[in-house]
């Protein structure tokens, strides 16, 4: 007779029980996952900690700011490509176009995009990925996820990373040491650009987590809908206590408030909190 394999049994309980309580332990209704989701945030602010941030900040303080001003502007040209395709992809025609002169102009009169001529020109620079073409198609973002190394996501947004990867002409370059060097560069000046946001989010955040999350929420519906944002969408992306408390009087077709309410009356909006039980 076969001995029953307890451990692996025992292993496979606690894996289930892990993910029952993942997904049972928020009041969130858009962070399902936070369980998950913390961990991976955890993990994220370790590497950042231990080398990414280190590395940002001896790059700032080494090389010199014209040096640095180069090297953003010179990505943010080949990122203005990917953005005029979804600009166009939108349906966003004088934006797209707009795009398409900023990687011509900068190419050639700000030799290969190291000087921004385009934005001293007046033309606007847009950052547009297909993650906001799926959510200007009607794709609902779905749940938050955090991604390891990568950071704030959903799950909308984490389906269209392989598009925007494939979409990055820096992906292209030969040879591949040349390619493997310059995302290094491109990755640890990002992060040089983000040290003193840290710095102030480090000091005045109570949790860092919920902060991020709630900030990248609301960034990525703004750039969807390009700072306007439709009242029905901001409704239906907001927790439901929250849309229930601060929800605005109902009015009678003659556009008045409703008579429910007395005369001279006030109505007190209660604060959402985001502490957890």
């Amino acid at each position: 007779m076969k001995h029953m394999p307890y451990p692996r049994v025992h292993g496979l309980a606690a894996l289930a029980a892990a993910l029952l309580l993942t997904g049972c332990a928020t009041t969130n209704p858009q962070d399902p996952l936070e369980g998950y989701n913390r961990t991976v945030f955890r993990f994220n602010d370790a590497v950042d900690r231990t080398v990414l941030k280190p590395t940002a900040t001896a790059y700032k303080n080494v090389t010199p700011s014209f040096v640095q001003t180069g090297v953003g502007n010179f990505f943010g040209n080949l990122s203005d490509a990917w953005s005029a395709v979804n600009n166009l992809l939108q349906g966003k025609g004088q934006a797209g176009m707009g795009d398409v002169t900023r990687v011509a102009v900068n190419s050639t009169f700000g030799i290969f995009g190291l000087l921004d001529i385009a934005s001293e020109a007046g033309i606007p620079k847009h950052n547009e990925d297909f993650g906001q073409t799926l959510g200007t198609w009607g794709v609902p973002s779905g749940p938050f996820l955090m991604l390891p190394i990568l950071g704030p996501s959903t799950v909308r947004d984490t389906a269209a990373l392989p598009a925007d990867i494939g979409g990055d002409i820096w992906k292209y370059k030969e040879p591949a040491n040349w390619r493997n060097i310059g995302a290094g560069v491109r990755v640890v000046d990002k992060r040089a650009q983000l040290l003193d946001a840290s710095s102030l989010l480090e000091d005045a955040a109570l949790d860092r987590y919920e902060f991020i999350r709630d900030g990248y929420m609301q960034r990525r519906q703004s750039q969807v809908y390009d700072g306007n944002v439709p009242r029905q969408a901001d409704e239906a992306d907001a927790p439901a206590d929250s849309a229930t408390s601060n929800a605005e009087p109902a009015a009678d077709p003659a556009g008045k408030a409703s008579a429910d309410k007395p005369a001279g009356s006030q109505t007190v909006t209660q604060p959402v909190s985001s502490e957890k039980p």
